[in-house]
């Protein structure tokens, strides 16, 4: 099961006492953030929760899966988000 914003932001505000335009505006820059730092080639970390990070890939050949030819795919970026030892903490149960 899936937890959508408005629900997320619904959970927050009852476990705060912020109203729920606050603690929406509160996710929107922390995403904005993200977004940047990202952008700019920067590590968000929160430890013991996640790590944010911008990660290259390396120019390389694939395929068309219609017409089996190669194509050259160009050099880019990715985002990698590694979960901290609380998060796998929760999620395993412990």
């Amino acid at each position: 099961m899936a937890k959508n914003r408005s629900e997320l932001v619904a959970e927050v505000a009852g476990k705060t006492s912020l109203s729920q335009a606050a603690v929406n505006g509160v996710l929107d820059a922390l995403f904005e953030v993200f977004e940047t730092s990202v952008a700019q080639g920067e590590k968000v970390s929160i430890p013991g929760w996640l790590a944010v990070e911008r990660t290259e890939r390396a120019a390389r050949t694939g395929r068309n899966p219609q017409t089996g030819a190669a194509i050259e795919i160009p050099a880019g970026y990715s985002v990698k988000l590694t979960a901290g030892s609380k998060l796998k903490a929760a999620a395993s149960g412990k």
